[in-house]
């Protein structure tokens, strides 16, 4: 039986209490799934990612996210929290001043491995994604795809558990939303539970996929 990797019980999610965003939400996403998603601009999508990382705390119910139950008050339960995710964004939030390479190498930098552990997983990460001639280059430098596969090898260098992605595809083109998409199905082949947040559903997807949809404040399952 495969282990619950995120459980939502009766979870609302608002900003104020005048203004519910989601409502009484109840799913179990288990390890090695592969989740999309979906619904309109300013459904709720988002809300529920940064429910998912700890950035607001539900406030009915409760959420449980690799081993952590929200509502916590401990800031450290969060950063723990943190060291078992990977977090991709729309806009990629690379560090215009780094090199691909040491963006890449970020997380791990703040973990305090060592320099060779470090190298070693960054090499292995450039080639992954398809950057090996990218590492001494900056995000400026890099078309968006590229910039967007440089982040996803950021949210993996420390091995996470999960990893979610937040319109990961929303500012690419085609053939650059293509490749992105291939990496996270990779990384979905390999093991690695990936919720992705996106308005519009990959379309021919020929792995094993769940789709939620998010409408009027509910977060239903697609069969």
């Amino acid at each position: 039986m495969r282990n619950a990797q995120i459980r939502a019980s009766g979870v609302s999610l608002f900003y104020k209490a005048s203004e519910v965003i989601l409502s009484e939400m109840n799913f179990v996403i288990y390890e090695g799934d592969l989740v999309f998603i979906t619904g309109k601009s300013g459904s709720g999508k988002s809300t529920l990612l940064k429910a998912l990382h700890g950035a607001i705390a539900p406030a009915e119910g409760t959420l449980e996210v690799c081993g952590t139950k929200f509502p916590t008050g401990k800031e450290s339960a969060i950063n723990k929290l943190r060291r078992k995710l990977g977090i991709v964004f729309q806009d990629y939030r690379l560090i215009e001043e780094w090199t691909i390479e040491r963006n890449i190498a970020l997380p791990l930098i703040i973990a305090g491995y060592d320099q060779k552990r470090i190298n070693d997983q960054v090499e292995r990460l450039l080639n992954h994604v398809r950057l090996t001639h990218c590492r001494d280059r900056f995000p400026q430098e890099l078309s968006g795809g590229e910039q967007q596969r440089a982040a996803v090898a950021r949210a993996l260098s420390h091995n996470p558990m999960l990893l979610l992605a937040d319109e990961p595809t929303g500012n690419l083109d085609d053939y650059s939303t293509s490749l992105v998409l291939e990496l996270f199905l990779a990384i979905n082949q390999l093991g690695k539970t990936v919720v992705i947040v996106t308005h519009r559903m990959p379309l021919d997807l020929r792995i094993k996929y769940r789709h939620f949809h998010i409408e009027k404040g509910r977060v239903c399952e697609i069969a």
